[in-house]
């Protein structure tokens, strides 16, 4: 019997980017339930609708996918919020999930915790070595504080709780709503509605420069249910792809592969963010067996065609 099949499964974030295609594929291992609580039903900040949701669902796994999450301008408008909601949701869910005898959690963390000045390839052992980017530090402590509450509770309690470190999702289902979005949905929705409406020019904030790398969803699911089975360590993950793109050559590449032929002009008032992000991931190869396999240029055609899909149904010709 596999892994999962003698186990009910609970998946905060669900309804989510990542946790929908986490449902799905957890589907596929055939486990004894599934849960994927929605925030209608439990608002996981509160202390009695966690201990209700896991009473619920009595799971041994949990898998904590749940996020306050957006981009440059949503984390610089609601950076008290960000920091709450990540908070009180995680450390509700790792101390009831003790209480109440969950067999192992997986918590998904973010990159946003790292310092600002960490070397690249970020490696693990560099987390705690400075404060993260200012622009997103209250989210990404609030999620590093998970950490620190899974380690001391594995020292105090035995409880084997395990951390992971995903960089920047894409594929379909992403959200692409502009005021939340992240960098790439928010360029695909830009430039396929310029090139649509026929505009010459689309504006982007900061100089071009920085870095990113980037996660195709599927790849991260793999990699997280890889962890779920093989790893049981106090010890952070990183999740990544091993490469670094710039976000001008990002903007040409997504330019191009949704038709737009105008210009694109960069406005450095606005911030840049982080100035490179790349992760080492030898510890996840070496640790569970992952290695990412969606190519870039693979997985950004099948994000923009499923949005294209998924605009073409929401509004039918007439």
């Amino acid at each position: 019997m596999s892994f999962w099949g003698s186990r009910r499964v609970l998946v905060t974030g669900g309804g989510g980017f990542l946790g929908r295609h986490l449902v799905e594929r957890l589907a596929n291992e055939r486990p004894a339930a599934i849960a994927a609580p929605r925030a209608r039903d439990y608002d996981l900040r509160r202390q009695e609708d966690v201990a209700r949701c896991l009473r619920d669902a009595r799971p041994q796994v949990v898998i904590h996918a749940a996020a306050s999450v957006g981009g440059i301008g949503a984390n610089r408008a609601h950076p008290g919020r960000f920091f709450y909601d990540n908070a009180a949701m995680g450390i509700e869910l790792i101390e009831q999930s003790r209480l109440q005898g969950v067999e192992k959690l997986v918590c998904l963390g973010t990159i946003c915790a790292y310092p600002a000045e960490t070397p690249v390839p970020f490696r693990e052992e560099e987390l705690w070595n400075g404060y993260p980017e200012v622009t997103n530090a209250p989210y990404g402590l609030a999620k590093k504080m998970l950490l620190v509450q899974l380690q001391s509770y594995r020292q105090e309690y035995g409880f084997r709780g395990i951390y992971l470190l995903p960089v920047n999702l894409y594929g379909p289902g992403d959200n692409f709503d502009p005021e939340s979005s992240h960098v790439i949905p928010a360029l695909i929705r830009k430039f396929r509605e310029a090139q649509e409406s026929g505009r010459a020019e689309v504006e982007l904030w900061g100089d071009g420069s920085p870095t990113r790398e980037f996660l195709h969803v599927r790849d991260a699911v793999d990699g997280i249910v890889l962890a779920a089975e093989r790893y049981d360590g106090a010890e952070p993950v990183n999740l990544g792809a091993g490469f670094e793109i710039s976000i001008r050559e990002l903007a040409e590449k997504v330019a191009a592969l949704t038709g737009f032929r105008g210009r694109i002009r960069w406005d450095p008032s606005r911030p840049n963010g982080q100035m490179r992000r790349r992760l080492d991931t030898s510890r996840a190869r070496a640790l569970f067996g992952f290695t990412a396999g969606v190519g870039f240029d693979e997985g950004l055609r099948e994000t923009i065609a499923w949005w294209d899909s998924a605009r073409a149904k929401a509004s039918p010709p007439s």
